[in-house]
């Protein structure tokens, strides 16, 4: 028989979400086993990832606790100082920025390969964390005195508490029986690095199309070879299925003069593109978050539209509330009922509050319909004018 190894916590899956946490936790002095089935590729400076965030504050200063914000920021980030939202049939326009919250910005846009290798080289030199990797969980007992677990590998482990953060396919969340309500929103995300001929200007763009939204994200410029400084984004364009895998099929040239169209130029001509990719759009929400001893976080527990850019956000904050959590059980029971409860009703509720309206302004502002077309625009413009809800906005946008 294998002898268990025992853990104070074991977190499986070591993305952005599940490698936050296993450090989370082992810096605050918790013994922390991390299963990954794939040990992530080294960050490229030279190839960089079409996947990136709208990175919020509250997140950049939980990645400072871990002395892991600083080696992101050293490699490659791009902060925006201003967002300005419009729609394409209606007018009216949503303009805010770092100033109205005494902020120097308002986030950052970062790609996720640089965040996952910042965070899996701090994992590496935590001594709380035991890395099982390349492996892959196999089965799962969940106790009511300990979760136990065995690894492909045959490798036995226990621990108080599980975290399952192994993504929206999440095969813990299968085996526990937890079910999700999802929702297909019939569209795919196109993403790409543009050079454009008008500069950013610090700036996170979104245009509301009938076919759905499309941002321009400021990057820096070296992640599209030979294009200026300030004269690169990248974007997300919500599109039908059948219009998303159209435009990724288009001979560059022909889709930067489509992307120029739909952007209505607003920088200029989009001058040339990066390799492109679409992903399929659905908002998926766990009905529990806590099953025994083992807790979803990150896109396990929830999966979001992406127009307000704030999917790894609201998983970073999954993992700043049960650090709060257990933070508050000292040296008590890690995975105690009453303890996993309070961060189900915390995490639950704002996540599934957030996913319903990210969904409700995408239902508003993605269509044609007479109706909502002459509302959206009255709308934006008063929005902009009165001072506490344009406060209030700006503040979701960057995370406060």
């Amino acid at each position: 028989m294998t002898r268990s190894e025992a853990f104070d916590v074991i977190v499986i899956g070591a993305g952005v979400v599940g490698a936050s946490a296993a450090l989370a936790l082992a810096r605050d002095g918790r013994r922390v086993a991390l299963i990954e089935a794939h040990e992530p590729a080294p960050w490229d400076a030279d190839a960089a990832d079409l996947r990136v965030f709208a990175f919020a504050p509250d997140n950049a200063a939980l990645l400072q606790s871990l002395d892991v914000w600083p080696a992101v920021l050293a490699a490659r980030t791009q902060a925006y100082r201003q967002m300005r939202v419009w729609d394409a049939a209606a007018g009216g326009e949503l303009a805010f920025n770092a100033d109205q919250l005494g902020r120097e910005c308002l986030g950052w846009i970062v790609e996720n390969a640089l965040l996952v290798d910042r965070l899996w080289q701090a994992l590496g030199r935590e001594a709380n964390v035991r890395r099982y990797c390349p492996d892959r969980l196999a089965e799962l007992d969940n106790h009511d005195d300990r979760v136990r677990v065995t690894l492909s590998s045959g490798v036995r482990l226990s621990a108080a508490l599980a975290v399952a953060a192994d993504g929206a396919a999440s095969r813990v969340r299968e085996q526990l029986g937890i079910a999700c309500a999802v929702h297909d929103y019939q569209q795919r995300a196109l993403v790409a690095y543009v050079r454009t001929a008008l500069p950013h200007q610090d700036t996170a763009w979104q245009r509301f199309l009938p076919s759905g939204p499309l941002a321009f994200l400021p990057c820096r410029h070296d992640v599209l070879p030979g294009s200026a400084p300030g004269h690169v984004s990248s974007i997300v364009w919500t599109l039908p299925e059948s219009e998303a895998q159209r435009l990724a099929a288009l001979d560059p040239a022909d889709f930067c003069r489509e992307l120029s169209r739909g952007f209505a130029a607003r920088l200029g001509d989009v001058l040339d593109v990066s390799q492109r990719a679409t992903f399929p759009l659905r908002r998926q929400l766990a009905r529990d978050y806590v099953a025994g001893r083992v807790l979803l976080a990150g896109d396990a527990a929830h999966a979001v539209h992406p127009l307000a850019g704030q999917g790894v956000n609201l998983g970073l904050r999954d993992v700043a509330a049960l650090r709060a959590v257990l933070a508050r059980a000292g040296a008590r029971d890690l995975g105690a009922a009453h303890r996993l409860a309070q961060y189900q009703r915390q995490r639950r509720s704002e996540n599934t509050l957030a996913a319903y309206s990210f969904d409700a302004i995408n239902r508003v502002f993605s269509n044609d319909a007479l109706v909502p077309t002459l509302m959206r625009g009255p709308l934006l413009g008063l929005a902009g004018r009165i001072a506490p809800l344009r406060q209030w906005l700006a503040g979701v946008a960057s995370g406060g």
